[in-house]
């Protein structure tokens, strides 16, 4: 296998993780929102919802300091060394990921609509209120019972 080639899959692996991430974070939010009208018992557990927001919350982050997603950048690192330009894959997973994944647009709009899916995610929160985990109580252990009789 050249190197072009291994670079080539190494940033069609960045791409796919960089689509699952995408898809937890909208997909989330769809499923809490099922979750709540249909009483899917895991769409409030505590951890799912915490990563869920923290999810988002990075997005918005880079966003507001004008920062790169890293996935993006890694990816596009590995397409150079490819010898690709990052633009235009020749992959199958890359073409098809890219034209579902990135949009042209100023960055005024994607903060605004980056900004309004983290409120959504918040806002989910309250409408559909995540279990806290609990603190499991030791139950105390019962006395130890009398020995029986000696045979």
């Amino acid at each position: 296998m050249s190197k072009s080639t291994l670079y080539s899959l190494l940033a069609d692996g960045v791409l796919v993780v960089h689509f699952g991430f995408v898809t937890f974070v909208v997909g989330g939010l769809v499923a809490v929102g099922l979750g709540g009208l249909l009483r899917w018992g895991w769409v409030r557990n505590f951890w799912f919802r915490l990563a869920h927001l923290l999810a988002m919350g990075v997005v918005l982050a880079e966003t507001v300091g004008g920062v790169i997603c890293p996935l993006t950048d890694w990816e596009d690192d590995l397409r150079r060394l490819a010898m690709q330009d990052p633009r235009y894959q020749t992959s199958f997973v890359g073409y098809w990921l890219h034209r579902l994944l990135y949009y042209d647009a100023s960055p005024t709009v994607f903060f605004v609509v980056y900004s309004a899916f983290f409120a959504l995610v918040a806002a989910s929160l309250w409408l559909v209120k995540p279990r806290w985990p609990s603190r499991k109580r030791v139950q105390p252990s019962s006395p130890p019972s009398e020995p029986g009789p000696a045979l």
